[in-house]
């Protein structure tokens, strides 16, 4: 699922996600994402952090009490590398974190890692050590 208010990404990421056989359901804010979720349990979540309506943090905190998505990857995607902002999705529960204009070589690769390491485990979330989280392999793109 990717949930951002920018037609423009949205229609980016959607596209590279769909030419690597992908299923993509999209969102323009966290409250449409949280409405679709009800129906649907998407295997990884990709959210913009700054959204009309909902924000991405608040998303991610009510994601992580619905107890479907508990587990489930949510990577959040941001045009500004904010550590004040990193910090609280972190906090939140985030598996990760991604600066827009990602190339898709390396959004590519973060997915992969992430289904390869079983991040849908997000032990880190929980204080318990898990395997590598993905917030070194998106900040290092």
């Amino acid at each position: 699922m990717l949930v951002d208010d920018s037609p423009t990404i949205l229609m980016s990421l959607s596209a590279i996600l769909i030419k690597h056989r992908f299923v993509v359901m999209t969102a323009t804010n966290g409250k449409d994402a949280l409405a679709q979720v009800s129906d649907t349990s998407p295997d990884l979540i990709i959210c913009d952090v700054r959204m009309p309506q909902m924000n991405g943090i608040a998303f991610l905190k009510e994601a992580r009490l619905i107890h479907k998505l508990r587990f489930t990857p949510i990577l959040m995607l941001t045009a500004a590398d904010d550590p004040v902002e990193r910090q609280a999705a972190r906090k939140a529960g985030a598996t990760g974190w991604l600066v827009k204009k990602i190339s898709s070589d390396a959004l590519l690769s973060v997915i992969h890692h992430i289904i390869a390491q079983g991040q849908g485990d997000d032990s880190a979330a929980l204080g318990r050590p898990g395997p590598e989280p993905a917030w070194a392999l998106a900040a290092a793109r």
